[in-house]
């Protein structure tokens, strides 16, 4: 088991209180600003721990690694222009599906976000 340290604190700290769902690259980037001599592997093997632990989330969007707060939301990804957009109303909440109990889950919306529709209008 991994101890509680400061640079997990931080890569928390800054997961948590992004909506830019960060690549790892981006996370460290930001760790550095706070932790001067922290190394990429670090925030990896933390980010690792961090998502095991169920503290974070990751999901992939074009083989690229996000990662993201453990809030409940959702992501309309769009294909025009990339951006990831937080949704936070969900169409359906119920806690169980054909009988079993839903513990996590995410939807990922693809389509074409409204700043791209405006675009081409």
């Amino acid at each position: 088991m991994m101890r509680n340290t400061r640079q997990r604190n931080c890569i928390f700290d800054i997961v948590n209180n992004s909506y830019e769902h960060l690549t790892a690259y981006q996370v460290y980037d930001k760790a550095k600003q706070v932790i001067s001599n922290i190394s990429l592997g670090t925030v990896y093997r933390n980010l690792s721990w961090l998502c095991e632990n169920n503290k974070i989330k990751y999901f992939i969007v074009d083989g690229i690694v996000r990662y993201d707060r453990k809030d409940e939301h959702d992501h309309f990804i769009c294909r025009e222009c990339n951006n990831i957009i937080d949704i936070h109303s969900r169409p359906n909440n119920d806690k169980y599906v054909d009988s079993n109990l839903v513990i996590d889950y995410e939807i990922k919306y693809n389509g074409i976000c409204r700043e791209c529709l405006e675009r081409k209008n």
